[in-house]
């Protein structure tokens, strides 16, 4: 069945990146007031960066697991008003200094804390709501919280350094580690518990008022992830655990050393062996969380880059074919009434494009890739097919003011000629106004390209490391200026 998106437009800004208090984004009030700034502007969708618990680097895409909810999110003033906590605890702690940039360093020190008081405090395990969330989500939520857990009691080492009877999962040592941990494994089912009771009221209030959200799933899982350690057998690992290969992209334009993700591959032959369990159980959760979610790099579905494990760069590697269809139609099987969009982007052979017309997957264009070649680019307005979505740029990209604004050459050229301007100030302006008239069905801006903000708030550079997912809002940041100029948009294109 084909994945059909209504006319709209939307906005990409990661939960962290709100302008919560207390140092990073959270489900609290901020939350709804972003909503109520997407339904005042008259847009259709709010975009997310995956949710999950973040590790060393504090990608979203490298997650402790592939199904728990980031912790930091739980709002504290909703801790408060359940009278887990109080105001002055929660102000005791240091959040950070700057208001535009998330402190993980110190939401690692001081939020467990917080959360801890409020655990003590808290009487959700007589509950039925306690209750029901843990047997709905018993797959996961137990190896998660044992894993936390020992990762806790172990300074936070890898599975793969624990004890070899824990590493290896043997039942005596599982046995010893429930108990000895029971209150941290109790702890972390809390925070979880939380985090989507939490979650469940935003999203709810973001329907109410017509807007939908689009979630993130990021193709791999992180090597130490709870994922991995607890469903080995589905990754390709060797006797001891050890990757045989991992994850990446070859050599190209941007990187002469390629992309090196380091991420354990799946093994294919097993998951198609049993009946891709693991990502329908994936997908089902997902599903739960989002009205659409994105694949992330879904020309890995289809083929997918391997690279020999230990390596300190992706330049040797090789293709090999992926579950393509099998995999895509056993997805949307689970998805329900969730659509599923398809992150294109990449080299795209021929086979991931017949893939997509097969199953009616809705792809991306990127309109600040759009001028960089010639008029046969796909990203050109006038290649787009209608079931498609375009956004001025991704988390991984520049922002538009900082890759157009200042510059000359061939590619401002041609994209002011393509416009029909003559001033460069105008081009940020005109590039919005290009993608909200195109055919595509949804149009997407992050956040700072709304505010029109240069590269000092980009989201992520790939393959650097120390100044990524820190951006977020300061409170007002954004104003009626900003709604209004949307709105404007929405009704001369008819979004």
């Amino acid at each position: 069945m084909k994945t059909t998106l209504k006319r709209g437009a939307g906005l990409l800004l990661p939960i962290y990146a709100l302008p919560s208090p207390y140092g990073i984004g959270t489900l609290g009030k901020c939350a709804y007031e972003f909503i109520d700034f997407l339904k005042g502007a008259d847009q259709k969708y709010w975009q997310v960066l995956p949710a999950g618990p973040t590790t060393y680097g504090d990608s979203p895409y490298q997650s402790y697991s592939a199904f728990a909810g980031n912790p930091y999110f739980i709002d504290l003033d909703l801790l408060a008003e359940e009278g887990l906590v109080t105001k002055a605890e929660i102000e005791s702690f240091s959040w950070g200094d700057h208001p535009s940039y998330v402190s993980y360093g110190l939401l690692f020190e001081n939020r467990p804390e917080i959360l801890k008081k409020a655990f003590a405090r808290s009487c959700h395990q007589q509950t039925e709501e306690f209750r029901t969330f843990c047997e709905e989500n018993q797959f996961w939520l137990e190896g998660y919280a044992l894993y936390m857990a020992c990762k806790e009691h172990f300074q936070y080492k890898p599975w793969y350094e624990w004890e070899d009877g824990l590493k290896f999962r043997k039942p005596e040592a599982l046995a010893l580690y429930q108990e000895l941990l029971r209150d941290r494994i109790d702890y972390y089912k809390f925070c979880q518990f939380q985090f989507f009771r939490q979650w469940k009221k935003v999203r709810s209030y973001a329907n109410e008022n017509q807007i939908e959200l689009i979630g993130d799933i990021p193709i791999y899982v992180a090597y130490d992830s709870a994922d991995v350690w607890q469903y080995p057998e589905y990754f390709q690992l060797d006797e001891n655990l050890t990757p045989k290969k991992v994850a990446g992209v070859p050599p190209d334009a941007f990187s002469d050393d390629g992309q090196l993700w380091g991420n354990p591959l799946y093994d294919w032959e097993y998951m198609e062996d049993t009946d891709f369990w693991w990502w329908r159980q994936r997908m089902k959760a997902s599903a739960k969380l989002y009205d659409a979610l994105r694949i992330d790099h879904f020309i890995g579905v289809v083929r997918y880059y391997t690279i020999p494990y230990p390596a300190s760069n992706a330049r040797e590697g090789q293709w090999v074919w992926g579950p393509g269809g099998k995999l895509i139609r056993a997805l949307k099987e689970e998805a329900g009434d969730t659509k599923i969009i398809a992150e294109d982007l990449g080299v795209v052979i021929p086979e991931v494009t017949e893939l997509m017309e097969q199953e009616g997957l809705p792809g991306m264009k990127i309109i600040e890739f759009a001028f960089g070649g010639d008029n046969t680019n796909p990203h050109l307005p006038h290649n787009y097919t209608p079931n498609s979505i375009v956004y001025g740029g991704t988390h991984d990209n520049e922002t538009l003011a900082g890759h157009f604004l200042g510059k000359s050459g061939w590619e401002i050229e041609y994209a002011m000629e393509y416009m029909g301007i003559k001033d460069p100030e105008r081009l940020i302006d005109r590039i919005f106004r290009t993608a909200y008239q195109s055919v595509a069905s949804v149009a997407i801006f992050q956040v700072q390209d709304v505010l029109g903000l240069g590269n000092e708030a980009r989201t992520n550079e790939p393959s650097t490391f120390g100044d990524n997912w820190k951006w977020r809002l300061y409170p007002g940041q954004l104003t009626y200026q900003e709604q209004g100029y949307l709105k404007r948009l929405v009704w001369v294109f008819r979004r």
